[in-house]
């Protein structure tokens, strides 16, 4: 079976490919009190599907929550379940792609094969899978699992992965015996749309997580600290991904503050961030994420507790449309493929977005106009 739908918009002609990150959830990415803040409605999601699509936006990406970090605001406690959530965007659209989220020790494999080729054939193709093979205890503790040790949720996460395969690409049925799963009798109808899979990606960052994006995944999300080192890790993943015979891809991930002046974006992340944050949470969620279990001089430190608060500690980028453009211009130029973008307001922000900085992308030659 190829790996790869040729006809997918991830592998687009586009120079610099965007995706639309986490709004499925409350807040989207911005840990922020403002009245303006992204609600996650439906209605919310739906309008923005249409805008990305219509805008030529190539995928939306969901982050599977289950409940919140606390604080003022418990943020992202209001989310919706992302396969099913895929599924009715993709219903509503007609070039995206949408990505399903699944956290593999919480989904049997079966059942996740079965719901995302039903979302698949709805979309004629167009769904994604982000395989997640570990997150917050917490959450976790909910389900009543206990998590694997570190290494050990990748190998978890290659068997779910590999039954899967073994559902889709098997027209007879096989039987599976692994450390995880004793599976007999493995059988699945109808298969992915076209006899190809569904496009795959992995946000992992460590070692053990990146070798498991290289052995299985097109594409894998990391975050961005600042282009320059970013260059660096974009030709490590991608001699990692040769090693085992992939060609793979590199995405990072941003928030984006976009207003006519410099002067007017920054004023703005200033409300947002600085006067209006909702630091229990940053702090909950910077402990989380072993902040500060690191040493960092204070400017870092600072630097970083302001990125989790104005976008979940992804790269900001925050100016006027040339500013908003060139900053993007200085990521594809380090060698990624593209980027998630998040925004506080995701349906107004997307919309000035599509006015102002597309234009000015498709001018540098890292995006095509859309027909």
């Amino acid at each position: 079976m190829p790996e790869k739908r040729s006809d997918s918009s991830m592998f687009n002609s586009n120079k610099l490919k965007l995706g639309v990150f986490a709004s499925n959830c409350s807040s989207g990415m911005a840990i922020t009190k403002v009245p303006e803040r992204w609600d996650a409605s439906w209605e919310g999601n739906l309008a923005l599907a249409r805008l990305a699509d219509e805008a030529g936006i190539e995928f939306m990406l969901p982050i599977a929550r289950f409940k919140g970090f606390g604080g003022e605001t418990d943020f992202q406690s209001s989310t919706l379940e992302t396969l099913t959530w895929a599924t009715g965007l993709l219903a509503h659209t007609e070039k995206l792609t949408v990505f399903g989220t699944m956290i593999a020790p919480l989904v049997h494999p079966i059942f996740a094969s079965k719901q995302m080729v039903t979302a698949d054939h709805i979309s004629g193709g167009r769904l994604g899978l982000n395989v997640v093979c570990g997150w917050q205890q917490d959450e976790f503790d909910m389900f009543g699992i206990e998590q694997y040790e570190h290494d050990m949720r990748y190998d978890h996460g290659q068997e779910w992965l590999d039954v899967i395969r073994n559902l889709w690409r098997n027209d007879e049925p096989v039987d599976f015996e692994g450390k995880f799963f004793s599976l007999k009798g493995l059988a699945g109808d109808p298969k992915p749309v076209g006899g190809t899979e569904p496009v795959i990606m992995n946000a992992g960052s460590s070692g053990r997580g990146r070798e498991y994006a290289a052995r299985n995944c097109d594409f894998l999300f990391t975050i961005l600290i600042d282009p320059e080192t970013g260059a660096k890790d974009v030709q490590d993943i991608k001699a990692l991904g040769r090693t085992f015979g992939r060609d793979l891809d590199v995405f990072t991930t941003t928030h984006i503050v976009c207003r006519p002046t410099d002067e007017e974006a920054k004023d703005f992340h200033r409300y947002y961030v600085d006067e209006n944050a909702d630091w229990e949470a940053v702090e909950k969620l910077m402990h989380l994420q072993g902040m500060y279990g690191q040493s960092f001089p204070p400017d870092a430190f600072k630097m970083y507790r302001d990125r989790f608060a104005g976008g979940h500690g992804t790269y900001p980028i925050v100016g006027s449309p040339d500013t908003v453009a060139a900053e993007l211009e200085r990521i594809s130029a380090a060698g990624f493929v593209g980027a998630t973008i998040s925004f506080v307001d995701y349906v107004n922000d997307l919309t000035y977005f599509n006015a102002e900085v597309l234009p000015r992308l498709e001018a540098k030659g890292l995006r095509k106009p859309t027909p």
